[in-house]
């Protein structure tokens, strides 16, 4: 079983349709809090992202954001952060996100997100890091992506190995226990389809 001390967390700065995706950000702060895992994440005080870091401050847990100087009037950076890095760049966000982070959870989004998330699988399928990654399929949110995945395999552009490092579950907890219970495979490197 694999020790995670820190999930970063891809959400978003809306916070769609409903209450549900309200209450997936906000159960699964509360449960990594609980479990003493550091939420990294974009650094806002708004949308499901908001949700997240209060609902976890508000357990008693250690809350990092990471949002870069352009957004921090857009996004409105959350003032009541356990710590709170303003970088330059998109790019340099996400490298500091990656560099703290145990693994990677997304929670329901936009393209933002998305693309957040399909790069830190592509850098587990090209072997750059060998961390767990993971959908809140909140409401079956990811539902037609993970069907496109499976597609993919099928229509050989993805190796079902790598289809495999995409972890997805409805509860936080499941999920969590999910991406604890994840080993890299030996060989994690790219590989042409066979």
């Amino acid at each position: 079983m694999m020790t995670i001390t820190s999930l970063c967390v891809f959400c978003g700065s809306n916070t769609g349709r409903g209450p549900r995706y309200v209450d997936g950000a906000r159960r699964l702060g509360r449960h990594l809090a609980e479990e003493g895992i550091t939420v990294v994440y974009g650094g806002a005080s708004v949308g499901t992202m908001g949700t997240l870091a209060d609902a976890a401050l508000e357990a008693g847990g250690a809350v990092i954001g990471v949002i870069p100087r352009q957004q921090t009037g857009q996004e409105i950076a959350h003032q009541g952060l356990t710590e709170l890095y303003v970088v330059e760049s998109m790019h340099e966000r996400k490298a500091k996100m990656v560099e703290l982070a145990g693994g990677f959870i997304a929670l329901p989004g936009g393209l933002g997100t998305l693309e957040e998330f399909a790069e830190v699988l592509t850098w587990s399928q090209l072997g750059i890091h060998s961390l767990p990654t993971g959908l809140l399929d909140t409401d079956g949110y990811y539902g037609h992506f993970l069907a496109f995945l499976d597609h993919a395999v099928a229509e050989g552009f993805l190796r079902q190995g790598d289809r495999d490092l995409v972890l997805a579950g409805q509860d936080p907890a499941e999920l969590v226990d999910a991406l604890r219970t994840w080993a890299p495979a030996g060989d994690q490197h790219w590989q042409p389809v066979e």
